[in-house]
């Protein structure tokens, strides 16, 4: 396993292919830090005695111990450390740990990998592929995001009703020794502070759409890839320290005719497995979600229950009753993704089929569970910033700059002036209201609240997939058996609903 210092080492000797406000920039431009230092986490944990059992794991292919970001879940209780390791290291940075992409995807790709490689008439076999590329993944501890958001260009039409067919990323050409693919993979989160990048479809495809059936593994810095990034920092503080330097990065990745050696290609062309692809993917990281959402709660319960304090008003009922409803939906969406965990199988549902035995016995988690407890956290995401707003008041969207509130001049009057709280010191009290503001107004706050809503699929995704499989007509026949009707199916069972 690697060391946060060979981490940020190996970073500095990749390519340039980034781009930034209308230049390339380095993989260690100042920008990146506060991602870097969220990243570099996820190595320091897994030499931590106190985090070790959670952070490392055994892998399946060698029995060599291996960083739990790089392992294929085994077994439920591989499932119920995942998300506990994801609440465990959010709760440190209070933000996204970002590393949850490339686990969610590597287990995706193993089980789609395993099913496609059945299909007599593949183009290579993309399990052998797999396994070789997961045993270089391992051994060298990399990190990996995933790219699977298509800008989709014209929203209401499939990939291949699109005018411009590059709209979704496509094969455009098939070669002996490789593919060729064109398009553009957006809002792909840490791609930019990756090792390797996984692709992997964004949706469901039919027949005439195999082209966009791909799944493929490419190194970050690729020279026939470039990335136009987007950064989310905190705002720097030098002269009222804070502990936490954290900060995220997403980018644009433009494909244009970039070729891919086979060896790396681990499905191309079969659409049914692209649809599970995507979907596989999506539900791994709804399932991540119910451990990063909950430690993203605990962060803003955090803040929620500071400004209360300092303001003088945690013991009011209508703030107590704000709290409640931070702490319950932190816990029910943590509940619903331990759930998933403990009913989690190696199969998939597959529509007018119900679950199916799916990949190389590898634990996939129960799917209604994980979208029920991405889609009670996503949906709440806008409400508990009005919470946030509801208890703080307007102080800070005006606050001043720290700047400001240490010049020898404003000083005492700014000391007098915003003091809340004679028992906590006034510096103190400044320094929770900085990072008030860079967690609810500022541009980081801004961009990350819509991550929170849109990561992992928005609500209305997560609300297809349970309507869809869940059994309802199930429950509505039970009801009208017991209401006596006449048109109730004779074969549905009261007992066990």
């Amino acid at each position: 396993m690697r060391t946060k210092a060979q981490y940020i080492a190996d970073l500095g000797k990749k390519n340039s292919n980034l781009y930034f406000n209308g230049a390339k920039i380095d993989r260690l431009d100042p920008m990146q830090e506060g991602a870097i230092n969220v990243m570099g986490l996820t190595f320091e944990a897994a030499f931590d005695p106190e985090f070790k059992d959670l952070c490392t794991a055994t892998s399946h292919l060698n029995g060599q111990t291996i960083n739990r970001f790089n392992h294929i879940h085994q077994s439920t209780d591989d499932l119920h450390k995942k998300q506990d390791m994801t609440r465990l290291l959010c709760n440190q940075v209070g933000t996204c740990i970002q590393r949850c992409m490339g686990i969610d995807a590597a287990n995706a790709i193993n089980a789609v990998s395993f099913e496609a490689s059945k299909i007599p008439d593949r183009g290579t076999d993309y399990y052998t592929n797999w396994l070789k590329w997961l045993e270089y993944f391992q051994a060298n501890d990399l990190v990996a995001s995933c790219a699977q958001t298509d800008v989709k260009g014209e929203r209401l039409k499939r990939p291949s009703q699109q005018t411009d067919p590059d709209q979704y990323l496509r094969v455009v050409e098939r070669k002996s020794d490789g593919i060729v693919v064109r398009g553009c993979k957006v809002h792909i989160s840490e791609a930019s502070i990756s090792d390797e990048i996984l692709v992997v479809p964004n949706r469901a495809l039919t027949k005439d759409e195999s082209d966009y059936a791909v799944c493929f593994a490419i190194p970050s810095d690729h020279p026939e890839i470039k990335q136009v990034v987007s950064f989310h920092n905190a705002s720097k503080r030098e002269l009222l320290p804070s502990a936490k330097r954290s900060g995220y990065t997403d980018s644009y990745i433009i494909f244009d005719d970039t070729f891919i050696p086979w060896e790396r290609v681990f499905l191309c062309g079969e659409v049914n497995h692209g649809g599970i692809a995507a979907l596989l993917f999506a539900l791994f990281h709804r399932h991540s979600y119910s451990g990063c959402k909950p430690a993203c709660l605990d962060f803003i319960l955090g803040l929620a229950a500071g400004a209360a304090h300092i303001n003088g008003i945690e013991k009011t009922d209508h703030v107590r009753a704000m709290l409640s409803e931070l702490i319950m939906t932190a816990e029910l969406g943590y509940a619903a993704g331990f759930t998933a965990s403990s009913l989690g199988k190696p199969e998939v549902y597959v529509p007018g089929y119900g679950p199916v035995p799916y990949g190389p016995g590898s634990y996939i988690p129960n799917s209604i569970y994980a979208n029920v407890g991405r889609c009670l956290t996503g949906e709440a995401v806008f409400h508990e910033q009005e919470i946030l707003c509801n208890i703080a008041g307007g102080i800070p969207a005006t606050f001043p700059t720290e700047k400001d509130l240490l010049n020898p001049e404003l000083r005492p009057f700014l000391e007098k002036y915003i003091n809340r709280n004679p028992n906590i010191p006034v510096e103190d009290q400044w320094k929770f209201w900085l990072m008030f503001v860079d967690a609810t107004t500022s541009h980081s706050a801004g961009s990350g609240n819509y991550g929170n809503y849109h990561g992992g699929g928005s609500p209305i995704m997560e609300q297809i997939a349970i309507t869809s499989q869940y059994d309802i007509k199930k429950r509505r026949e039970a009801v009208y058996k017991l209401a006596g009707m006449s048109v109730a199916d004779p074969k549905i069972k009261i007992l066990g609903v």
